[in-house]
């Protein structure tokens, strides 16, 4: 082994231990804020093992997509329903429980069977480095067309979504269902200031 893939290996298992360890942080991190911003450290983990594949464009679109923009529309909608309810006890909690751990369970068991069967052979046809830049994007555009247009209706549904149940507490008191008002947003009323009380030099 020489220096190169020594510092690959490192490299690796750094990359790999910091996207586990993140992984594992946003689902067990109580405070749902934290874990959004553990979830972008799980994509730049990942965007690294991406670089490490020399699959440059693909570790570009996975912080300019993933981290830039569906993390920071996760924190958004984050910040605009996290609201302050108290804890009401869901009947038959230990059912979701299992149920959960089973279907995890079974997703573990498909992906460590689909790793251990896969043959993990080099193509040496297939195209690597910036070669690859055109070969996605050509599917992108052709194949792929569809499926692209439609994440990105998702997310505008997404955002939408988040934006109406943040206003939904203020819906109630601003609709007058007898007069019929339309929807207003409450201004923040102004402090009058005296006539004379300001000089010329704070003016300009």
């Amino acid at each position: 082994m020489n220096l190169a893939e020594g510092v690959q290996l490192v490299s690796f298992i750094i990359l790999t231990v910091m996207m586990l360890g993140a992984a594992l942080a946003v689902v067990l991190t109580p405070n749902i804020v934290y874990s959004a911003f553990l979830l972008g450290a799980v994509f730049s983990a990942m965007a690294g093992l991406y670089l490490l594949l020399n699959a440059s464009f693909v570790a570009a679109a996975q912080i300019l997509v993933y981290v830039g923009a569906i993390n920071v529309l996760i924190l958004f909608a984050i910040m605009l329903v996290n609201k302050r309810e108290d804890f009401a006890p869901v009947k038959y909690a230990w059912t979701r429980k299992i149920v959960t751990a089973g279907v995890c369970g079974g997703l573990f068991l498909l992906l460590g069977t689909t790793i251990i069967t896969t043959p993990w052979g080099i193509n040496n046809t297939a195209a690597a480095g910036d070669e690859a830049i055109y070969i996605l994007g050509e599917h992108f555009f052709t194949d792929f067309l569809l499926p692209f247009e439609l994440v990105s209706v998702l997310l505008l549904m997404a955002l939408i979504g988040a934006i109406v149940l943040a206003r939904r507490d203020i819906i109630p008191d601003l609709i007058d269902v007898a007069t019929g008002e339309d929807l207003k947003l409450p201004e923040r009323p102004r402090e009058l200031i005296p006539a004379g009380s300001v000089d010329a030099d704070e003016v300009t």
